[in-house]
């Protein structure tokens, strides 16, 4: 009798052997000492553009590492229902809650002038319009302004045209600002939430929120997907 040829299996086909990956190490190191070096350079101008090198650099491995993103943490319930990165920046902002609060408040009790008071922004209908652009150009663009320059560092094509349009838009915005300063903002009001409820209750209102939000998120991600991670 003749040999049955048997068909073809993952086990009996010759597997090509894949090619090492080049180790990166060097490449790293180098990388290293360059912002070591172009740290000091900056340093002999100013003593905190060092500084300022440095904690942008390990704020954008951070970044990249965690693929932190507000796009996603808006996107991703909707489209997949995970909603990891939403609770992931929901943690964020009660952390920056805590240390922002220490600050303006230990401020207000010294009598000095509240930091940043000037960025509390007035609840106008401009408002709602800019959040609605931006929110539909930071989808079709994959990323807000933090995903972007991450992806842009990851050599994406897409991100680097949306970082130029984001340029442009933000000079093009700044430019008609004085408009919808003058015309829609003027009469808006501002609200500062120690203003309404005092320090401790603007603390428990924003905490409270930021709370249910999250019970919220996992509640959305165990409806889509079975469970929360």
């Amino acid at each position: 009798m003749g040999q049955i040829d048997r068909p073809e299996t993952k086990s009996t086909r010759t597997r090509t052997p894949r090619k090492p990956k080049k180790s990166q190490l060097p490449i790293a190191l180098s990388v290293t000492v360059l912002v070591i070096v172009l740290a000091f350079f900056l340093n002999q101008y100013n003593d905190k553009m060092g500084i300022y090198l440095l904690f942008g650099i390990s704020f954008g491995v951070i970044l990249q590492r965690s693929r932190f993103c507000f796009t996603a943490s808006m996107r991703d319930p909707c489209i997949t229902g995970s909603t990891s990165v939403t609770r992931a920046v929901l943690i964020a902002f009660s952390l920056a809650t805590i240390g922002f609060t220490a600050i303006k408040y230990s401020a207000f009790m010294d009598g000095n002038p509240i930091p940043g008071m000037g960025n509390v922004g007035q609840i106008s209908f401009a408002l709602v319009i800019g959040a609605v652009l931006f929110g539909i150009g930071m989808v079709i663009a994959g990323g807000c302004a933090s995903g972007t320059l991450m992806r842009v560092g990851e050599g994406f094509t897409m991100q680097m045209l949306s970082l130029l349009f984001f340029v442009i838009g933000s000079l093009w915005g700044a430019h008609d600002m004085g408009w919808w300063r003058a015309h829609v903002i003027k009469d808006s009001p501002a609200v500062f939430l120690p203003d309404v409820f005092g320090w401790l209750g603007a603390l428990i209102v924003q905490f409270l929120i930021i709370l249910l939000l999250y019970i919220a998120a996992v509640k959305w991600q165990e409806k889509k997907m079975g469970s929360a991670e």
